[in-house]
């Protein structure tokens, strides 16, 4: 059984990232760019925000005895083999597990135009497995 006011918790974590994310929406691109308070305060809370979906995910696998995810990208899938997912959420949740990667690894090659792209278009996928979660559990 999951236990849930852990992950209402980070659930809740995971809420106050994305409305930080979305404030950065009120910047132009040009401005985003150029600015590195806001680009760099941007994709920090985007990582952030990707750590607490993984962290949700993996508790939900554990707690229910699912198979061990083998990476990050396979937590979504393991959630997608067990009904709690669906195939076009899986995708988007497995996408942004790589480009946490790349938020933590290749900072030096990080695209600020899509990040911007991601906070502007992509925050919908974190909301839309808040609610997958909140209702499994």
């Amino acid at each position: 059984m999951v236990k849930r006011e852990i992950v209402i918790s980070r659930v809740n974590q995971l809420n106050e990232y994305v409305n930080i994310l979305k404030t950065i929406k009120k910047y132009d691109k040009e401005t985003y760019i150029k600015d590195p308070l806001i680009y760099g305060a941007a994709e920090r809370f985007l990582h952030l925000s990707i750590e607490c979906i993984l962290d949700i995910g993996n508790h939900v696998i554990s707690d229910m005895g699912y198979r061990k995810p083998e990476n990050n990208r396979d937590i979504f899938l393991v959630l997608y083999e067990n009904n709690i997912l669906d195939e076009k959420i899986k995708i988007n949740l497995c996408n942004m597990a790589s480009f946490r990667n790349i938020l933590v690894h290749d900072y030096i090659k990080l695209d600020r135009e899509l990040v911007y792209g991601i906070i502007n278009n992509d925050l919908k996928d974190i909301e839309e497995f808040v609610k997958i979660i909140i209702e499994y559990v």
